[in-house]
C-alpha cells in the first residue's frame, strides 16, 4: 500500500516552508508593535465550546467539525477556528484586567470537514488578532488596519475592506420578519430541516453558498436600515475611523459572517490581485463570546486570515 496525506490535507515542503515562515516573522513583527502577545491553545477542545460560541444551527457545528469520543468518554472536537479557544484561555488563565484592554495573537492549525479546493482544506492554518475590553470603534478600524498592513508588508496590491454592521439584538429581531418575508418562496422549497435552521437565524440565508440563496439574496432588504440608534452610532464612528486611517473600505450590507457570536461590526479584506479568491480574511467584533463562555462580559473583536489562501512571496 502506498500511503499519501489524506484528503484535504496537504505537506508543506522545504520549497515552500521558507513562505510559511516569511509569512508568520511578518504577522508576528506587526501585531507586536500594536501590542498583542502570543496565546498558544490546544489543538482539540471540548465539543460544547464550539456550538455554545459558534451556534447550533452553523455550518461548523452542523456539517465541518472533527468531532470524537476520547477514551474517557468525553466529547471532543479538533478546534474549527481560534477565537474561542483564545477566549476561553483568556478567562481560564485571567488574562484580562478590569477595564484594561488585553490584546492577543495566534498561530494555529484548524480543522474542518469540508469539499477540498484551491485555499481551502481541511486541516488548514490561521494568524489571528484577538482584542478583549475595549468597545469602541476605534477597536474595529485598529484590526481592519492590521490586516490591510499585513497584506501590504506580503506585497498584495489593491486591498480593500468590505465592512458591515449587522447590529445587535434589537436589530436582528425587527431584520428577521423583512429577510424571512423576501425568502417566503426559496424557503418553501427547502426540506423541513433546512428551513427550520433558516428560520432561526435568517441572517445565514446572506451567506449562503447556494446559487438560488446567493441570486435572491442579491436584491434583500439590507440590515442597515434596521439598525438600532446605537449600532448606528458605532457604525458612523467605524467609517469616520477608516477614513481618518486613510484606509480602503466600501460597505456591503451582504457581508455577516458566518458564527453566532458576531455583533455590529462585520467585515472581509479583498484584494484584486487574487482574481476569484479574492477574500484573504474576514473578522469583526464578537461582544457576546465572553459571556458565550460564562466570563464577565467584555467586548471584543479581531480577525484571522488562512496561511493557505497566502500569494507566495
Amino acid at each position: 500500500m502506498k500511503f499519501q496525506t489524506p484528503r484535504g490535507t496537504h505537506d508543506v515542503l522545504p520549497s515552500e516552508s521558507f513562505a510559511w515562515q516569511h509569512a508568520e516573522r511578518t504577522f508576528a513583527a506587526l501585531v507586536h508593535l500594536y501590542g498583542y502577545r502570543e496565546i498558544r491553545t490546544p489543538m482539540f477542545e471540548d465539543t460544547d465550546l464550539f456550538v455554545r460560541t459558534s451556534g447550533d444551527t452553523s455550518d461548523i457545528v452542523t456539517k465541518q467539525m472533527f468531532q470524537f469520543t476520547d477514551k474517557g468518554g468525553r466529547d471532543i472536537t479538533l478546534k474549527p477556528e481560534g477565537t474561542a479557544p483564545a477566549v476561553r484561555s483568556y478567562l481560564e488563565h485571567h488574562l484580562g484586567e478590569p477595564n484594561a484592554v488585553t490584546r492577543l495573537w495566534y498561530f494555529t492549525p484548524v480543522f474542518r470537514y469540508e469539499r477540498p479546493m484551491k485555499g481551502r482544506y481541511r486541516q488548514h492554518h490561521q494568524l489571528g488578532v484577538e482584542m478583549l475590553g475595549s468597545s469602541s470603534p476605534e477597536a474595529d478600524a485598529e484590526v481592519m488596519e492590521i490586516a490591510v498592513r499585513f497584506y501590504e508588508r506580503l506585497g498584495l496590491k489593491e486591498l480593500k475592506i468590505l465592512v458591515n454592521c449587522i447590529g445587535r439584538a434589537e436589530t436582528r429581531g425587527r431584520y428577521r420578519d423583512a429577510i424571512l418575508e423576501h425568502a417566503k418562496s426559496y424557503l418553501q422549497g427547502l426540506d423541513e430541516e433546512q428551513r427550520a435552521r433558516a428560520e432561526r437565524n435568517p441572517l445565514r440565508l446572506l451567506d449562503s453558498k447556494d446559487p438560488e440563496a446567493v441570486e435572491l439574496m442579491a436584491n434583500a432588504p439590507s440590515i442597515l436600515d434596521y439598525l438600532e440608534e446605537s449600532s448606528q452610532r458605532h457604525f458612523d464612528r467605524l467609517l469616520q475611523a477608516l477614513t481618518d486611517a486613510s484606509l480602503p473600505f466600501e460597505v456591503k450590507p451582504q457581508i455577516v459572517r458566518g458564527l453566532d457570536y458576531y455583533t455590529n461590526t462585520v467585515f472581509e479584506i479583498q484584494s484584486s490581485d487574487l482574481g476569484a479568491q479574492a477574500t484573504v480574511c474576514g473578522g469583526g467584533r464578537n461582544d457576546p463570546l465572553v459571556a458565550m463562555l460564562r466570563g464577565r462580559p467584555a467586548p471584543s473583536c479581531g480577525f484571522a486570515p488562512g496561511l493557505e489562501r497566502l500569494p507566495d512571496p
